[in-house]
């Protein structure tokens, strides 16, 4: 599909293209005069497809990165810097500083989501509009994780102050399907808590991040964030082979996050926050109320054009209401619209990466030659960026569609006879982050649910599988995840409990009591922010 200059809203329309010849390190915005990487977006700004240039990023390699990592230690220095001994509260008025210079930045930064990673107009407002939420909502639990902390605790004749403490360096690496919000429920809670960060964005959705450059370099004190550009093996592995790095907080896939781990030369120092592959399956009883389960499972299969680690990725249904449900999915499917983000009531939009069709298309083939059909007749039809959804039937265990985290348009399904077969598979998988279980019947559901909370850690009970509302925990079991991300817990992600503590004696009562008076301690404190 292509559309003409014309068709382009003249706010959305690119004028000029971006070449970033920027990057940050030490507080310092340094020019780069080094080889570039074009950013091209496969959105066509004319009315003969073809793609369009965005600009271009740095191409960046190992002295950089040295660099980054030399200043990301000064800035820590082995726990004593400004930042991560700071009080609390000045951490806080920093990082308010960032999100309303941030805010200032809404449109730019949507308007980049839309060309670099084809997020319809609507999605891309709301990755900005909840990132800006979540930093919010960070900053507020912060300062409630603090009041709590501002206490002593007295067991056994020891009294103790205990509270939350950094871990050190931070090597932070975001997703292109959400690269604002996924990447700054990384690194966000990372600075708040007293680390200091590198942070590389992804090869897809990285040009948004100039226009926050500068509120990153104001906003904080010299060398606590530090941005890089470039490619992931020229850049983030030569940092993790100085086992300097404290934490890998990575959402992307597990083959990156294996090769950058077994790079680390202190396995048992490396804390890993990891948000990796899902293969989320719908389940469908007899019983589902079919108008909303095929609504759900649109939204849960094909938003983003599936390009969601919480994607509906496999689909259950069960014999008795098989033929009926994928005859109205099938034509649900159909009828959605497909157009340029900025297009008004679309659903599909063009794939950011160059080679997602072909893949599709190497899945679909496979899958057809071993006995599926494409039930919807729209499906498998090539534009020049995309790819229309097919739905397949039957998917069966030798497929690739079935094994592989497909993170497109392409949704497998299966039916079943018995609700074990389901569940079995879901037991074999590598897999094991959220479940949708669509029914109604509460004798059939509730020893279903008691069964799925422990082979996933979400059951979405009628409806689509997703990550927010960001203040519940989001995580996986098995090859999905390690650590939790959610307002609460990404901050203990981030850090480790640590504490003073002292006998009851003369001495030391006295001792921190005049601790307590002189004031001098950020650590020590029982300092109660408002």
């Amino acid at each position: 599909m292509a559309a003409t200059k014309r068709a382009i809203p003249e706010q959305y329309q690119i004028t000029e293209e971006i070449h970033q010849k920027t990057y940050l390190v030490n507080g310092a915005l340094r020019k780069w005069e080094g080889s570039t990487t074009p950013v091209i977006s496969t959105i066509s700004s004319t009315e003969e497809y073809a793609p369009t240039t965005l600009g271009s990023v740095p191409d960046m390699g190992e002295p950089e990165a040295m660099d980054a990592l030399n200043a990301a230690l000064a800035a820590y220095d082995k726990g004593q810097g400004l930042w991560p001994t700071m009080k609390v509260k000045d951490r806080v008025e920093c990082m308010e500083t960032f999100v309303r210079k941030m805010e200032q930045k809404r449109e730019e930064v949507v308007k980049l989501l839309m060309w670099e990673i084809g997020k319809s107009k609507p999605d891309s407002y709301k990755e900005f509009d909840r990132t800006v939420e979540y930093i919010y909502d960070t900053i507020e639990d912060y300062k409630k994780l603090d009041r709590d902390c501002a206490k002593f605790e007295k067991h056994d004749g020891v009294y103790a102050h205990i509270r939350r403490g950094p871990l050190g360096v931070v090597l932070c690496l975001g997703p292109y399907n959400y690269p604002l919000n996924e990447t700054f429920a990384l690194l966000i809670p990372a600075i708040i808590m007293g680390n200091t960060t590198i942070f590389k964005p992804a090869k897809h959705g990285v040009l948004l991040i100039t226009p926050l450059l500068e509120a990153f370099q104001s906003s904080f004190p010299k060398g606590v964030v530090n941005i890089l550009f470039g490619r992931g093996r020229a850049v983030a592995a030569p940092i993790m082979k100085t086992g300097k790095v404290d934490v890998l907080a990575l959402i992307g896939n597990s083959v990156s996050a294996n090769a950058l781990q077994e790079q680390h030369p202190k396995s048992n120092r490396l804390r890993l926050v990891l948000g990796l592959e899902a293969k989320n399956p719908a389940i469908v009883l007899p019983d589902a109320e079919l108008d909303l389960t095929i609504n759900e499972c649109i939204s849960g299969t094909l938003s983003f054009n599936g390009q969601r680690c919480t994607a509906l990725k496999v689909v259950y249904v069960h014999d008795e209401v098989k033929d009926e449900f994928l005859k109205r999915f099938a034509e649900k499917v159909d009828g959605l619209k497909f157009g340029n983000p900025w297009d008004d009531g679309v659903n599909l939009t063009p794939l950011p990466e160059p080679d997602k069709p072909a893949y599709i298309q190497e899945l679909l083939d496979d899958a057809l030659a071993k006995g599926a059909k494409i039930i919807n007749k729209k499906g498998g039809k090539h534009f020049d960026n995309y790819i229309w959804p097919a739905v397949l039937y039957p998917v069966t265990k030798d497929m690739r569609v079935y094994q592989e985290e497909q993170f497109g348009p392409i949704i497998p399904v299966l039916s079943f006879k018995e609700i074990e077969e389901p569940l079995d598979d879901m037991a074999e998988s590598n897999y094991g982050q959220q479940v949708s279980l669509f029914g109604k019947d509460v004798y059939t559901l509730s020893p279903l649910i008691d069964s799925l909370a422990n082979l996933v850690c979400r059951v979405n009970l009628n409806s689509s599988c997703q990550r927010g509302p960001d203040v519940y925990p989001f995580t996986g079991r098995k090859d999905s995840a390690q650590s939790t991300l959610s307002v609460h817990d990404a901050l203990r992600s981030f850090s480790i409990r640590t504490f003073v503590a002292f006998k009851d004696n003369d001495l030391n009562t006295q001792t921190v009591e005049q601790l307590m008076e002189a004031k001098v301690s950020n650590f020590l404190s029982t300092d109660y922010i408002l």
